[in-house]
């Protein structure tokens, strides 16, 4: 910015609950805008290093900005409260058990992109502030840059762009990351190609399926009727091979009640524990911080159980009418696998992190949940072959796919003639050397 600051300008664009600045930095003077938005989860914040190395590339090549009559709009962070909770183990060491120790994400009605009562409803001062960047910028291109904790990377589309997966699959290939082919996101959703998915249009429902199927408004439809595509990038931090394998294994259901029995199992676990220490928590702001996301955990946990387990009939959804689950790959047992185990360490995480506040543990629970993230974590590495994949690597390949959308997303379309280009504008290069 201090090097070109006719071509990239930082402006608050609003404040957070506690205060911290919002900003957007904008590279181009272009007509047509494209809205970047960095750090909408708390625990994930790739996207913060992504947005750099974006604006690092738009000044670095016209035919990103000003050659295609595009300004890049980037929001360094959605939500930076929560985001500072997480800085317990941004510095490392990247290991699963220092992660989840740390681990900080507010629970469902404090999470910025979601609508439950609708744009009109919103009472966040960060969702506004991005509601309120639609509605001005009326982008072409909506970008929200989001993390895997554990598994694969994915994308979730408003519309579909034609060509995306197989420039998903090169990237992915050339980065060594895998790609996500049933994530449990997605599980309900329809699929534009391998790692490709299509966002439902929003529907009512309760707080559960809110929670576990994002079926609520959010900030990434709002923008629809301005013609709007969003893509949400999903990149990980510790990769897992078999949610890549499309394969279907021979026991699918067995391994499915396994899964079911397990979450059960856990579940259980975590709300005796829970028991012992509420009491002791007080009623300090920072603990019902911490407990907001515990009982969203603890509230879906059993509804997910018995909607994965075959012994119980097939889920249902917001409508009340049956809804089997999609074909048992491996790929999809795998991210059900993870799913169940991610929720449980997130639990145990966050109760870890309230008997340490409580400054005191007259119930035991601290050696009981040591004992219980240590062994989820250790699944995590012997049963799925977990490692952590670089942070330079997570924001080239999230950088990467976001450009490769831009490419497609800014092409004539002959249906709204939305996103057309210049004539005889040459493709975006997106594969530019990895540092």
């Amino acid at each position: 910015m201090d090097r070109r600051p006719r071509d990239a300008r930082l402006r608050q664009v609003g404040t957070s609950r506690a205060g911290l600045p919002l900003r957007l930095l904008s590279v181009g003077h272009g007509s047509r805008q494209v809205l970047v938005v960095a750090g909408p989860h708390a625990n994930e914040p790739v996207g913060g290093a992504t947005v750099l190395r974006l604006a690092e590339r738009v000044l670095a090549d016209p035919r990103l900005c000003d050659g295609a009559d595009v300004t890049w709009n980037l929001l360094l962070c959605l939500d930076p409260d929560g985001s500072r909770r997480n800085e317990g183990w941004l510095s490392g060491p990247y290991t699963l058990g220092h992660h989840f120790r740390h681990f900080f994400r507010p629970g469902f009605m404090e999470q910025p992109e979601w609508l439950p009562d609708g744009a009109e409803g919103a009472t966040l001062p960060e969702t506004r502030t991005l509601l309120a960047l639609q509605d001005e910028l009326r982008p072409f291109l909506q970008c929200s840059l989001h993390g895997v904790d554990v598994g694969g990377g994915f994308v979730e589309l408003t519309r579909d762009l034609p060509g995306l997966a197989p420039r998903l699959a090169h990237i992915a290939t050339r980065l060594d990351i895998p790609l996500e082919r049933g994530p449990y996101d997605t599980l309900y959703w329809p699929t534009l190609g391998p790692a490709v998915y299509r966002i439902p249009p929003p529907r009512r429902g309760d707080l559960a399926a809110a929670i576990t199927e994002a079926a609520v408004e959010s900030t990434w439809f709002h923008p629809h009727p301005y013609g709007t595509v969003t893509a949400v990038v999903e990149a990980p931090m510790w990769g897992v091979t078999a949610v890549q394998d499309a394969s279907v294994p021979a026991d699918a259901e067995e391994t499915l009640r396994g899964v079911s029995r397990t979450l059960r199992r856990d579940t259980a676990l975590l709300e005796e524990l829970l028991a012992r220490i509420r009491p002791y928590l007080g009623t300090a702001g920072d603990v019902d911080r911490l407990l907001a996301p515990v009982d969203d955990y603890v509230l879906v946990c059993p509804g997910l159980a018995d909607s994965w387990d075959p012994d119980t009939g097939p889920g249902t959804d917001v409508d009340g009418g049956a809804r089997p689950l999609p074909p048992l790959t491996t790929a999809r047992l795998t991210a059900l696998r993870i799913s169940a185990r991610r929720i449980a360490l997130r639990t145990a995480g966050l109760l870890h992190q309230l008997v340490t506040a409580s400054g005191h543990d007259p119930s035991g629970a601290t050696a009981d949940l040591d004992r219980l993230v240590d062994a989820w974590c250790a699944d995590y590495h012997d049963g799925h072959g977990a490692r952590w994949i670089p942070v330079a690597r997570q924001a080239e390949y999230q950088a990467r796919v976001v450009l490769a959308a831009f490419d497609l997303a800014r092409r004539p379309d002959p249906a709204s003639g939305r996103g057309a280009r210049p004539l005889g504008a040459p493709p975006v290069r997106t594969e530019v050397p990895f540092e």
